[in-house]
C-alpha cells in the first residue's frame, strides 16, 4: 500500500504540473519535481497509477515522454477550475442567493447500489446536503447537474426535483441556521481559519523580500507552493460554495481564498527563475 504522505504530494505535485491541453512533460516535471523534494521512483510510481486508472495516457519513454490526460481526467481538471472561478467569483459577491432551495428526492432500489451511491457522491461534489436519505437540497439551480447525473447512472425515473422558497428542516426555517445544521459551516469556517491563521506571515515575508528586492529561489518557491495547496486542498474540497447570504460572517474561506491568491501572484513577481514551468499554472491563469 502507497504511503500516503508521500502518495497525495505527488499526485497534486503531477496533476499540478499539467497543462489546459492535459498534456504533461517529462522534462518539465523532473526539475520541478526534484525541487519540491518528490524522488524519480515516486513519480514513475505515481505515474504507472494514474495511467493505469485511466486518467493518463503516455507517449514515449524517459527525460522526453510525454503524458497526455485522458477526455476523463481532463473533465476532472475542468471541473475544478470551474469551482475555483465559482469561490472567486462568490467571494466578489457575484450572484446573491435568490432565497431559493433546489431539492432533489430519489429512491433507487437496493439491487441498483451502485448507481445510488454514485448518485448521492454526485450530489455531495456539485455541493448538495442530505436533510434525510434520500432527499437532499442545495441553495444553487443545479436541476441541469442533477439530470445529467441522473441520466449517466441510468436512474432518471427514479428522481424528482423541485425549488421552494419556503423550506422547514427539523422545525428550522432561518437560512443561516439551516445551513449550519446540514453543511456545518461551522467546521469548514474553523478549518479555513486554521490555514489562514497558519499562513498569515507569509503575505509580510513576501513583502519585505520585494521591498529588499531579494528574489525567491525555486528551492523556496516550488516547496512553499506544494505545502500550501496541499494545506488548502482538504478546505476546499469539503467547501459546497454556499451563497453568503448562508454563511457566517465575516467568512473565513474568502480570507483563506485571498491569501492564497495574493501570495501567489507575489511569489510569482519574486521568483528568481522567471520564464520556467509553474507549478499550478492552471490556478493562475483561472483566477487572472
Amino acid at each position: 500500500m502507497p504511503n500516503p504522505t508521500v502518495e497525495i504530494p505527488t499526485r497534486m505535485l503531477i496533476l499540478g504540473m499539467t497543462g489546459a491541453d492535459g498534456a504533461l512533460r517529462m522534462e518539465e516535471l523532473l526539475p520541478v519535481a526534484a525541487a519540491c523534494g518528490s524522488r524519480p521512483e515516486q513519480l514513475r510510481s505515481c505515474l504507472r497509477r494514474l495511467v493505469a486508472e485511466g486518467a493518463f495516457e503516455r507517449d514515449g519513454a524517459g527525460r522526453t515522454a510525454c503524458y497526455r490526460a485522458t477526455p476523463a481526467a481532463l473533465a476532472a481538471l475542468g471541473a475544478q477550475r470551474e469551482r475555483l472561478r465559482r469561490a472567486y467569483a462568490l467571494d466578489r459577491g457575484a450572484a446573491p442567493w435568490d432565497g431559493r432551495w433546489h431539492l432533489v428526492a430519489f429512491a433507487v432500489p437496493e439491487s441498483e447500489r451502485a448507481a445510488r451511491d454514485g448518485f448521492r457522491e454526485r450530489l455531495r461534489v456539485a455541493g448538495g446536503a442530505p436533510i434525510q436519505g434520500g432527499l437532499w437540497v442545495s441553495p444553487h439551480a443545479w436541476e441541469a447537474t442533477v439530470a445529467e447525473a441522473a441520466k449517466a447512472l441510468r436512474v432518471e425515473g427514479c428522481v424528482t426535483t423541485s425549488a421552494s422558497d419556503d423550506l422547514c428542516v427539523g422545525g428550522v426555517r432561518e437560512p443561516r441556521e439551516i445551513a449550519r445544521r446540514l453543511w456545518r459551516t461551522g467546521e469548514l469556517a474553523a478549518r479555513y481559519a486554521a490555514f489562514a491563521d497558519h499562513y498569515a506571515p507569509l503575505l509580510p515575508a513576501l513583502e519585505a523580500m520585494r521591498a529588499r528586492r531579494e528574489a525567491l529561489p525555486d528551492a523556496a518557491f516550488l516547496p512553499g507552493a506544494l505545502a500550501m495547496a496541499i494545506a488548502f486542498s482538504p478546505c476546499f474540497d469539503a467547501d459546497p460554495l454556499l451563497p453568503a447570504e448562508l454563511l457566517p460572517q465575516p467568512w473565513p474561506g474568502t480570507r483563506a481564498r485571498a491569501l492564497l491568491l495574493a501570495s501567489r501572484r507575489l511569489g510569482l513577481a519574486l521568483r528568481e527563475a522567471q520564464g520556467r514551468p509553474r507549478l499550478f499554472h492552471l490556478f493562475d491563469d483561472t483566477t487572472e
